[in-house]
């Protein structure tokens, strides 16, 4: 009966590659077994790894975050799921879907996609970000995958053009399940960026304030993300590289919370063109946690009518309105006071909102009007009102995510599904 449920897998359901099995990759794994959208999957390592294959099915069977594949699968009462180990051909079974694992090449050019039948390659080298550069770009390139025989390619992390002042190619696009993937035109883009966790989960948490209030009505947005660590970090401190200009990157991330960066803001401006007509700005830091991270979102808000009154209650109700009529559950709004192991492995929401913690001031800006009238060259009448009173509300809102397998892999592995159902006909 097994053989024969992976035969039927085989006949209705495509291919699926995966570069890298880094964090993301190997959990990408895991998220499209589970999903059971492809018929099989194939695996690019680039590199020898251990002994045997064995070493790597068990690398992929056990997580120090999240436990056991066959307890997420199934259950704490499963047993293990990964069988049927081929070391000739570097195959296995993993609860019944072939898994091929492929050690020879980096080089996305050189990976043998057209031969295994593979269409549409995942990404999740974190390497190859620039959609700009040709397949024959040294050290390689994500347009690679292409000529080595994919048609689509998704990248797991947010797009990054090295040469100053060269625009985004026609052909890519960044998209954000849920949010602008309607945008997605599997006839022109044919490689895609699923932007990055914290985008993902900011995206969520803007698009409720955006569609009650219009960017009009948001001033100003600030964000800093509290976030888990990542394979980019030292576990204890070494030496900097020749020419480093960060020295953080470098110390241990045991022992310390890390000031970092992140191109949240500018990533967000490309799924969501609205925000750029509003000042925004976004911060980072890095805490000795494996995963579950936070947003901390400040939006500056102004609405002349004051009806109803912009406070704690009526930002809880925004929310609580878009979980409401997302019925594929991307946003979570609860009241509940969670740490942050709490919301590991949740799965499904890009973001849960820590409505407990929502906060807001309103204060009364006094405007000088008259810079303004003189620069324009208005006549200033002796009796005209020259000072304005703005009432501006502070909303100070939480957002937790998953920022590996429960939010960022979840929405990956939709939108791989998504764009699937496109090539694979």
């Amino acid at each position: 009966m097994a053989a024969l449920g992976v035969n039927m897998l085989s006949e209705k359901r495509p291919v699926l590659g995966i570069n890298g099995l880094g964090r993301i990759g190997k959990l990408t794994l895991w998220h499209h077994i589970g999903r059971r959208h492809f018929s099989e999957i194939v695996v690019n390592i680039g590199r020898k790894v251990g002994t045997c294959l064995e070493d790597i099915a068990l690398y992929i069977e056990k997580d120090s975050t999240y436990g056991s594949l066959h307890t997420y699968l199934h259950g704490y009462k499963a047993g293990r799921v990964i069988t049927g180990l081929n070391e000739e051909k570097g195959r296995m079974l993993i609860d019944g879907i072939p898994v091929t694992i492929l050690q020879e090449t980096r080089n996305p050019k050189e990976i043998p996609w057209r031969a295994h039948g593979v269409k549409l390659v995942v990404d999740a080298t974190g390497k190859y970000t620039d959609p700009t550069l040709m397949p024959d770009a040294r050290g390689g390139a994500a347009r690679g995958h292409i000529e080595a025989g994919a048609d689509k390619v998704i990248v797991s992390a947010p797009f990054k053009i090295r040469e100053k002042g060269v625009q985004m190619p026609d052909d890519a696009k960044t998209v954000v399940l849920g949010i602008n993937d309607d945008e997605y035109d599997p006839k022109r883009h044919m490689i895609v960026s699923g932007a990055s966790c914290t985008t993902t989960c900011l995206a969520y948490m803007i698009k409720p304030l955006l569609d009650y209030f219009g960017a009009g009505k948001m001033l100003s947005v600030s964000m800093a993300t509290v976030h888990g660590s990542t394979g980019s970090q030292e576990v204890l401190d070494r030496l900097p590289g020749e020419g480093a200009t960060d020295l953080r990157k470098n110390r241990s991330i045991f022992n310390n919370i890390i000031l970092t960066t992140t191109g949240a803001a500018k990533t967000l401006g490309l799924v969501m063109p609205a925000m750029n007509k509003i000042g925004f700005i976004a911060e980072s830091v890095r805490v000795p946690v494996a995963t579950g991270s936070l947003i901390i979102l400040v939006a500056a808000l102004h609405d002349e009518s004051e009806n109803p009154v912009i406070n704690r209650k009526l930002i809880n109700s925004i929310y609580r309105d878009a979980e409401q009529k997302d019925s594929r559950g991307f946003i979570k709004f609860t009241e509940e006071q969670n740490v942050s192991s709490d919301i590991i492995g949740m799965y499904g929401p890009a973001t849960i909102i820590e409505g407990n913690e929502t906060h807001t001031r309103t204060a009364v800006v006094n405007l000088d009007i008259r810079p303004l009238m003189t620069a324009s060259g208005m006549p200033l009448p002796p009796d005209a009102i020259t000072d304005i009173k703005v009432p501006i509300t502070q909303a100070v809102i939480y957002g937790w995510y998953d920022n590996e397998l429960g939010s960022y892999t979840n929405m990956l592995g939709g939108l791989t599904a998504k764009i699937a159902s496109g090539v694979y006909q």
